[in-house]
């Protein structure tokens, strides 16, 4: 149902409309909670691919809020991205931001290059970056495959391949995590659930948690922790049909049984848990953030 991806963000004045909306149709909304005060990540390097806009930026705040530095990843918008720069600096933390096509292996390496030797290291990478380019399967062009599981799936290879080479040439440190790194790849309920007009997005995010895992099993001996996390319906631009009317809202709400579309923030919050070391002894698992989604709600009744 999600994908992140850079986006432009649309403008605040039809998200508070929006949030009116909601609230004279007594539809339910997120209650978000203030940005961690625990700095668990303190002193860790991360890297988020695709953070400005969207799930990426509110994982990037949320690893800065938590402590870490961030290098905000990004291949257009510039600006978008230096307002999520901006924000994570306000948090306290250091961050820059990073053009770089995670399709393309000359421009990742250069990408952890500039890392290592602004930050010294990377503990944390995020495999954000993804897109949709939807079509029935009949009408599905090669390019259209291609570009999504180039994205989706190659950039997660890349970076995940470029992180790794750095967790096991450093090793831990002991002083920041009691793991040597760790990767966390963004999938979708789409790994699990098949998505008619969507094959190539669907078959990245199935390719996504076969790679995760099998990654996971070689480098575990390593130390090094690596995860999915996998959103359900989330309030992004790309998918604003879903829910940007009330409407759209109360039918998307059906695929929902926690009756609440997802929220930026709560994919934010998972990914600092998983980077954190409260969660070292979860690894090679999928996270899945849906409001219950995955639940299958069709068969509620009647079973």
């Amino acid at each position: 149902m999600n994908a992140p991806m850079t986006m432009p963000t649309p403008e605040l004045s039809h998200e508070s409309l929006m949030r009116d909306h909601l609230r004279a149709e007594n539809l339910p909304q997120a209650v978000m909670p203030a940005p961690p005060i625990n700095k668990v990540l303190r002193g860790q390097k991360a890297l988020v691919t695709g953070a400005n806009s969207g799930i990426g930026k509110a994982v990037a705040i949320a690893l800065a809020h938590a402590g870490a530095d961030v290098v905000v990843n990004y291949v257009s918008r510039p600006e978008a991205a230096e307002e999520v720069v901006q924000e994570a600096t306000h948090c306290g933390a250091e961050a820059y931001a990073h053009r770089a096509d995670v399709r393309k292996e000359d421009e990742v390496q250069a990408m952890f290059k500039t890392m290592i030797q602004e930050f010294g290291t990377i503990d944390i990478l995020v495999n954000n970056a993804g897109l949709q380019k939807d079509a029935p399967i009949d009408q599905m062009t090669l390019a259209d495959w291609q570009f999504v599981l180039d994205v989706n799936l190659t950039g997660q290879f890349l970076c995940s391949r470029e992180a790794i080479r750095e967790f096991k040439r450093r090793g831990i440190r002991k002083e920041v995590s009691c793991a040597a790194g760790k990767v966390i790849c963004m999938s979708s309920v789409h790994e699990v659930i098949p998505w008619a007009g969507h094959v190539n997005y669907a078959a990245s995010k199935g390719g996504v948690m076969l790679m995760m895992k099998s990654i996971a099993q070689e480098v575990a001996p390593h130390r090094i922790r690596v995860n999915s996390v996998a959103p359900g319906a989330i309030r992004t631009p790309i998918n604003m049909e879903a829910w940007g009317t009330p409407e759209a809202y109360r039918e998307l709400m059906k695929l929902i049984p926690y009756k609440r579309i997802g929220e930026p923030e709560d994919i934010g919050r998972a990914a600092v848990w998983l980077a954190s070391d409260d969660s070292d002894y979860i690894h090679g698992a999928t996270i899945f953030v849906d409001g219950g989604m995955t639940l299958y709600p069709g068969f509620e009744t009647g079973g």
